[in-house]
């Protein structure tokens, strides 16, 4: 049985991963501008605004894409007992599109997801590489599972690589996704700080070269550049080289590096990085997903204020010790 620490850290990951998601659901796609002249200081769940370009008129505390792949991925997972069979992901990820589009959502499948699934849905299948020009940030920000379900070690990286490249087989796109999963698993061991970035920029680096080539600067550089570039800033001019030096839209190599940066700078302040990440610009939902998730896993459920963690299971219905439990499970057989 899995200790009570590593379940609440566990734990701990996917609410982050949905507190973060949902903090920045109504700033997702606006400039920090934008956010500050229509939201001012981000200190909890808004409301999203009746023109929110992806999420108008959501109420506080909902989660996007973010959240609801990662947690189908989890399914998938448990499911299949640590293995994702590419047509049955494919077509739940069209099934995933088509629900959302059904309830009159416009926060869909990226990008790289949906060019891969197109090609699916045409006659291509998973030995045809439908992930081939997958660059942007899907992968990663859907990982999370993965970090928790396998331990530290020799099958962490194949797995990351097994769950991603239908979508994303570039070196930025399964990159990041490492980077991503090996950060929650080495969080979930008590790994500190340091050591936690330091396995994602490893597990990054061990996977530049995977996939398919695409001339982009590789993810464990851009991450390592990222956090040093916010040492010992304060946090205005910390913030400013984020959003500004870093990058923080949806390609690989831009929102990983932020969330990377956010955890560097104010990891020792779980919930005010992810309010940090809901302001920061462009992609927010997924940037706070990923450092939520990371974050999770290394302080457990004590990061999440209370009020927090009670809104964003009650608004979305989630239910996750029985996730938890599952995934831990394949943890334990992973590390034997």
């Amino acid at each position: 049985m899995p200790s009570p620490d590593l379940v609440d850290r566990a734990t701990g990951a996917l609410l982050g991963l949905a507190i973060g998601d949902a903090l920045g659901m109504p700033t997702q796609t606006l400039t920090r501008a934008q956010i500050a002249a229509t939201y001012g200081p981000i200190t909890g769940f808004r409301d999203a605004t009746a023109d929110q370009p992806i999420a108008p008129g959501l109420p506080a505390g909902t989660i996007t894409d973010d959240t609801e792949q990662a947690l189908m991925l989890a399914r998938l997972l448990i499911e299949g007992h640590g293995r994702i069979d590419p047509r049955t992901f494919a077509d739940a990820l069209a099934a995933w599109e088509e629900d959302m589009i059904a309830r009159g959502s416009q926060d869909l499948l990226g990008p790289s997801t949906k060019a891969a699934i197109a090609a699916i849905q045409a006659g291509a299948g998973p030995d045809d590489d439908p992930g081939r020009n997958g660059t942007t940030n899907g992968a990663a920000m859907r990982i999370a599972p993965v970090g928790i379900a396998v331990a530290p070690g020799p099958d962490l990286l194949p797995a990351v690589v097994s769950a991603s490249r239908l979508t994303h087989n570039t070196g930025p796109g399964l990159a990041s996704a490492a980077a991503v999963a090996a950060a929650v698993s080495a969080a979930l061991t008590g790994a500190p700080t340091a050591a936690i970035l330091t396995a994602g920029i490893e597990a990054a680096d061990a996977l530049a070269d995977a996939g398919n080539h695409v001339s982009a600067d590789p993810v464990g550089d851009r991450i390592r550049t990222a956090v040093a570039a916010v040492a010992g800033l304060d946090e205005t001019v910390a913030l400013e080289v984020i959003a500004t030096r870093v990058g923080t839209s949806v390609a690989a190599n831009e929102s990983i590096p932020a969330a990377f940066a956010l955890i560097a700078r104010f990891g020792d302040q779980p919930f005010t990085a992810l309010c940090h990440a809901a302001a920061i610009g462009d992609d927010t939902d997924t940037i706070g997903a990923i450092a939520g998730a990371i974050l999770g896993a290394q302080h457990g459920t004590a990061a999440w204020p209370d009020e927090v963690t009670d809104t964003v299971i009650r608004v979305n219905h989630l239910d996750l010790p029985p996730v938890v439990a599952d995934l831990l499970a394949l943890r334990t057989e992973s590390a034997r």
